[in-house]
């Protein structure tokens, strides 16, 4: 990650190479947790049951490089497929507020130097995900959670 410029994060997200990219991503984990969307009204309602790669101790994905090949439906962020995915991307989601034109939250590891300080801000999933190996696919919506976390 040594490929990365002063202050990156305030640049157009289409100028970032992709170590900027990556250290883009707060590590909160709220991108791993399963959605389900009203088929009506298309509003997502995020649950607290994590993606089968996500290490729910550490809100991290257990095969981050390999994890389309485990979790095709896993969404590749780019640039130009952000406007696809605003729609469920978590309200506190670098990605998501930096194509909007917003800053990063306070909280940021980019801003604190510290990859903690997003668990300790309490925007994380550690705590709060659970494995959706252990709850049957018709009981999510009894794990529906609001969004922003806290």
């Amino acid at each position: 990650m040594a490929d990365m410029r002063p202050r990156f994060w305030e640049m157009p997200l289409a100028a970032l190479n992709r170590d900027e990219w990556e250290a883009l991503c707060d590590g909160c984990g709220k991108c791993c947790l399963n959605k389900l969307e009203d088929e009506e009204t298309g509003e997502v309602a995020l649950t607290r049951v994590a993606c089968r790669l996500l290490d729910c101790a550490s809100a991290r994905c257990s095969s981050y490089a390999d994890r389309h090949d485990h979790v095709p439906e896993c969404i590749l962020l780019t640039p130009t497929s952000i406007p696809r995915h605003l729609y469920w991307l978590p309200a506190t989601c670098a990605y998501r507020l930096r194509h909007l034109g917003h800053p990063l939250p306070d909280w940021h590891p980019l801003l604190t130097g510290d990859p903690e300080s997003p668990h300790r801000a309490g925007a994380g999933v550690r705590g709060l995900a659970i494995p959706e190996t252990e709850v049957p696919e018709d009981e999510w919506e009894d794990h529906i959670i609001e969004e922003p976390i806290p």
